[in-house]
């Protein structure tokens, strides 16, 4: 891989799901794993864990981790030289982040859970199941605990990998609109170039292509990554960044009272909100307004206040899912979003093509749009790295990439993918990524809509009220 990083003496994995599964191969190019005790905490055991055991020298506990257990379970395998990976939903990660932090150990996870019930409990105010709240909470604990052993929240694919996209995209139209890629060394360094280029919003334009070999059955929900874990955002209220060029709120929208001021949350589940957006494969398309903590941390990264103004461009995440999960979640809101009777995730084997292009669009700046990402396909992933399906080998590299820099930088404290060098973060893992490329595209959300029902803002195409049906 052209680097040499030390390993840890453990390492703790909360949770075995899928991403867990489709992570272990890809340390294992980087470890000599027989060196290392790896743990494991499930409350379900895997099919495959006789493979994991004999392949990775796992040791797996077949347990439920809960607010009453937690310490119980995890102390005796913490302290120095471990890293606690969690990977788990209804886990919360500030209680492990808090943890980890006493026992001495590195801490990595690909969003901020919360217990379980976080996200679903209706007797909890709405605005306190967003990921705006959950970020917060992290931000005081961040406060509080001060400088210490490396934390780095929400770093697997996106939230992750795509808030180092944002910063390739933007070097990228530096050199193409201003002649200058300089980089930038802070955040308002940052947010002043954004500015600079007029980018107004940025979308996480992700298009999950991958077939499956066989049609989906009556009451099963299908995807290409953890089910419980889109099931979990599905249902949390829809939620962007919300841009200094916007002129009212959406309906059934709301802002916070408190916190950074970056994002608004609308009263509805995310995937019940559909959103225009454009990406290389089918160009446009319609994706779900799921939440996601990148629209949230970019657009606080890059917001810029001066005495005069404030600048800040709308994010959020455009999610077209498979064909296979886009039925799945039909079903799921019909049945009032009832837990599933059957669930499946596709398998390499279970795919029979299609790729994830998964990046960032970045919007009304003078090219009109650019789209900048990963396109991985189903057969280069199989190549890559065995169990691996496009989207999971994404968001595996993104958990990997994230692994290695903790590893680099044991002493930042809590951290989010925005404070980290996307250079370095990209370079530890742009092998399993496919290809990394850059699209321009004239297409705004207005361009092609005749205006049959409603009136379009056209000399405003940047407006969410363009993109959102």
């Amino acid at each position: 891989m052209g680097f040499s990083i030390n390993p840890p003496q453990r390492i703790v994995f909360v949770g075995l799901g899928t991403i867990a599964q489709s992570f272990l191969p890809l340390l294992s190019k980087v470890h000599d794993l027989s060196t290392l005790e790896i743990y494991a905490i499930d409350p379900k055991t895997p099919p495959l864990i006789e493979y994991f055991a004999n392949s990775f020298g796992l040791k797996f506990i077949n347990s439920a981790i809960d607010q009453i257990n937690y310490r119980d379970i995890l102390v005796p395998i913490l302290g120095e030289g471990t890293v606690l990976i969690n990977l788990s939903t209804d886990v919360s990660s500030l209680a492990l982040i808090e943890l980890c932090r006493s026992a001495g150990a590195l801490y990595l996870d690909t969003c901020i859970e919360p217990w379980k019930g976080g996200y679903d409990d209706p007797t909890i105010p709405l605005h306190k199941r967003t990921n705006y709240h959950l970020r917060e909470q992290m931000l005081s604990l961040k406060k509080r605990l001060g400088s210490g052993v490396t934390a780095l929240v929400a770093h697997g694919a996106n939230p992750g990998l795509v808030s180092h996209f944002v910063k390739r995209a933007l070097l990228d139209l530096a050199e193409e609109i201003l002649g200058d890629c300089k980089k930038p060394s802070n955040k308002e360094q940052w947010a002043i170039l954004s500015q600079r280029l007029g980018v107004k919003v940025i979308h996480v334009a992700e298009y999950d292509s991958q077939i499956s070999q066989k049609s989906r059955e009556r009451g099963e929900f299908v995807n290409t990554w953890s089910v419980h874990g889109f099931i979990s955002e599905s249902q949390q209220p829809a939620e962007l960044g919300w841009g200094s060029h916007e002129r009212s709120l959406p309906t059934d929208a709301s802002m916070h009272t408190d916190g950074c001021g970056a994002a608004i949350y609308i009263e509805k589940p995310g995937a019940s909100v559909r959103v225009k957006t454009w990406t290389p494969f089918n160009g446009p398309s319609l994706g779900y307004l799921v939440t996601h903590h990148e629209a949230i941390s970019i657009a606080d990264f890059l917001t810029l206040r001066t005495a005069d103004e404030t600048y800040r461009p709308t994010v959020h995440y455009a999610y077209r899912p498979s064909d296979e999960a886009i039925l799945s979640v039909h079903e799921w809101f019909g049945n009032d979003c009832m837990t599933p009777e059957k669930t499946k995730v596709l398998r390499p084997g279970d795919i029979l093509s299609g790729s994830d292009y998964l990046g960032v669009l970045l919007m009304g700046h003078e090219k009109s749009s650019y789209w900048y990402g990963s396109i991985l396909s189903i057969e280069k992933a199989k190549e890559l790295a065995t169990l691996n399906t496009a989207t999971t080998l994404q968001v595996a590299a993104g958990v990997l990439s994230g692994y290695l820099w903790i590893l680099s930088h044991p002493s930042a404290g809590i951290i989010e993918a925005e404070d980290m060098d996307h250079e370095v973060a990209l370079s530890y893992i742009s092998q399993y990524l496919g290809e990394l490329k850059g699209v321009y595209s004239d297409w705004n959300p207005t361009k092609n809509n005749p205006g049959t029902f409603s009136a379009i803002d056209s000399d405003s195409p940047w407006l969410f009220s363009n993109f959102v049906l």
